[in-house]
């Protein structure tokens, strides 16, 4: 990465941002939406607000954080509930279930957006995720939403080392996605599942796990931490605690993913 394009990104994202009249951005508290959000900020003072959804597929302290900024940095901020069961095409989770779920977020985003006057609504991808399958930036781009950080050309490594710079404590936060994102395709989505996914990780978490993910294939948990970690899960008395966890929660077996944590690893069932 080259610190000085990295810089020079930055001064295009805040030339474009200063261009509007005012800004909605979905903001999730993670790496990316956070140093959007901050930018904006910075090139359009009391004309942004920041957006987020409250729902049952994304952990509790993801909204925590997301107030916790806001209310910190003096940001408008409006949290909404939304509704994924009811969402046609989500609980039967088949591929193209991001692309029904981001749908109706954005019909959400727009309500709020037109209630408020506000001219434009963001969303904070950048130019990694643009190579993964991933339908429901076609929703975004179907709803009008405008993608600053990918017109900036900003890549993660870049937002995280621009994040670092601006003294943003989510620099260097895990990568996450919504919890829906750990059940296989075709298997259908239910509130119990995601429970028992949400209190998996959390699980992970409490013992210092810094990334991680918890699949939920039916009886079976499959763990994926960082290939630099994955020893601890065998440590004898961390694995009993775990399988006795884990089982608590209602799983039946519990594997390890000797590969380790990949973002989007769902999506190698799929013919791309």
């Amino acid at each position: 990465m080259d610190m000085f394009y990295a810089l020079k990104k930055k001064e295009a994202l805040i030339a474009r941002l200063e261009k509007l009249p005012s800004l909605l951005i979905a903001f999730s508290g993670g790496v990316d939406s956070t140093f959007l959000l901050a930018v904006a900020v910075e090139a359009l003072p009391g004309r942004v607000t920041a957006a987020t959804a409250s729902s049952f597929i994304h952990p509790p302290d993801d909204k925590k954080r997301s107030v916790e900024y806001t209310r910190t940095n003096g940001i408008e901020h409006i949290v909404f509930k939304t509704d994924e069961i009811s969402i046609p095409g989500f609980k039967e989770n088949l591929p193209d279930r991001c692309y029904h779920c981001k749908k109706a977020l954005c019909a959400s985003l727009r309500e709020i957006a037109e209630d408020r006057g506000t001219g434009h609504i963001a969303h904070a991808i950048n130019t990694d995720d643009l190579g993964d399958y991933r339908p429901g930036i076609k929703a975004a781009e179907e709803a009008g939403l405008i993608a600053p950080l990918v017109d900036a050309g900003l890549s993660k490594d870049e937002i995280r080392y621009l994040s670092k710079k601006m003294g943003l404590i989510t620099w260097d936060k895990p990568s996450m996605a919504c919890l829906a994102s750990r059940i296989p395709y075709g298997s259908e989505i239910t509130i119990e599942k995601i429970s028992m996914i949400e209190r998996g990780e959390k699980i992970l978490a409490d013992e210092g796990f810094r990334q991680y993910r918890v699949r939920h294939h039916d009886t079976t948990a499959r763990i994926e931490v960082e290939e630099n970690e994955i020893y601890r899960l065998f440590d004898r008395k961390l694995k009993g605690k775990l399988i006795l966890a884990f089982k608590e929660i209602g799983f039946k077996h519990l594997a390890v993913d000797l590969e380790g944590f990949r973002s989007g690893s769902m999506n190698r069932v799929l013919d791309l």
